[in-house]
């Protein structure tokens, strides 16, 4: 048991470094420079977008730790790619969505941008959005394919990219 928590706790370390310098500056640090957390007028001009803020991002921030705690406990290392798991990580959400971390950024963004009104947040998170996306078709992806081969290719076909699988087809 305790060269277990042993064995985790340096890919904890590096997950939390990880989350402190990437996601917290670009969920945190960058949404605060760009809007100040200053709220505007509600988006659409009724309150419900704040009201539909808040439930984006009462859905997102725990799908965020989950994907966290998944990369650690399942992956057997971290989110960064300088320290990558040594499993491929297919269980909880990733049986839904092949990338929860990602999706749950953006949704934390978009959650954001909804209760405080903010259409720069708004164009901020789909901005991030088209880096992911990018980052995933170009880096991701391909290196996943080297380093997990058949056992990825299989998981692609299982899992969509970027939209929740609903329903239990498929999983395993």
């Amino acid at each position: 048991m305790a060269s277990d928590r042993r064995s985790t706790l340096r890919p904890w370390l590096g997950t939390l470094l990880f989350v402190l310098v990437l996601p917290g500056t670009v969920m945190i640090y960058l949404p605060w420079a760009l809007t100040g957390f200053q709220s505007q007028e509600p988006l659409l001009g009724t309150s419900l977008t704040r009201v539909a803020g808040v439930l984006v991002l009462i859905a997102a921030i725990p799908l965020f730790l989950e994907f966290l705690w998944r990369f650690v406990e399942e992956g057997h290392g971290t989110p960064a790619p300088i320290a990558p798991t040594e499993k491929l990580v297919v269980g909880g959400t990733f049986r839904r969505v092949r990338n929860p971390g990602y999706v749950a950024v953006v949704g934390i963004l978009l959650g954001e941008a909804l209760v405080l009104g903010s259409v720069v947040l708004l164009a901020y998170a789909a901005g991030i959005w088209l880096i992911f996306h990018l980052f995933v078709l170009l880096y991701e992806e391909p290196t996943l394919r080297r380093q997990f081969g058949t056992e990825y290719e299989a998981y692609c076909r299982r899992v969509p990219r970027w939209l929740p699988r609903l329903g239990n087809r498929g999983d395993p």
